[in-house]
């Protein structure tokens, strides 16, 4: 077990730093310190190697998304949050992933192997179901409008990963964190009919706007 984390570790490094293209198997043998023979007594084929690769990589960046959520409801208990909660997950998602913008280039834009589309499809899945969530809690509380809450969370998730495309490109100039995050967020309060004021975080103080600052940084 010690030595196939290893060989993650090894890979996610790679790919952090260059892509899932650069991650052959000799590559991450050898960052690893170990035989080529021995990252196949791990993983029966290259594809199977990033696919957990990249399971690692984006487990991280939801449980941190997740964390931050779960975090709003303990800083107000019992006061409507759905617009706060959906601020925070746009901005840390998107702190992190301008933060680590090779790495979620390679997570969310390229080219990879089916069996990791696969993964990246899951993923995707997983943020939707997260903020459908957030959603039906708003819709029932009547923080948000009657809505087909799984048809907005689909528009949400989409809106963020294509909005990002630009500003996370290997090719593009850095961005400004702060403009992006707060763009995205209005957006996304807009579109499920939320005023933007309502979960403001960006630039104000109070306990989203540090959650979201902490969970963005780590």
């Amino acid at each position: 077990m010690l030595r196939r984390e290893r060989l993650l570790a090894a890979a996610e490094s790679i790919v952090t730093a260059d892509g899932f293209s650069t991650a052959t198997v000799a590559a991450v043998a050898k960052a690893a310190g170990v035989s080529t023979g021995a990252v196949y007594t791990h993983f029966s084929s290259k594809a199977e190697l990033l696919a957990a690769t990249f399971r690692r990589a984006a487990g991280r960046e939801l449980t941190a998304v997740e964390d931050a959520i779960t975090a709003v409801g303990r800083s107000s208990p019992g006061r409507p949050d759905a617009a706060r909660r959906l601020s925070v997950l746009v901005e840390v998602f998107t702190r992190r992933a301008l933060r680590g913008r090779r790495l979620a280039w390679s997570l969310l834009v390229e080219p990879v192997d089916p069996l990791v589309e696969a993964e990246r499809l899951a993923f995707r899945t997983r943020y939707r179901d997260l903020v459908e969530g957030i959603l039906r809690a708003g819709i029932s509380g009547g923080e948000l409008p009657d809505q087909d809450a799984a048809l907005s969370a689909a528009a949400v998730v989409g809106a963020i990963s294509e909005a990002l495309v630009g500003p996370l490109s290997p090719i593009a100039a850095d961005p400004t964190p702060e403009d992006v995050t707060e763009s995205l967020r209005t957006i996304c309060l807009r579109a499920v009919g939320a005023a933007p004021t309502a979960g403001a975080v960006s630039g104000r103080s109070g306990p989203e706007s540090r959650i979201a600052a902490e969970e963005g940084s780590r």
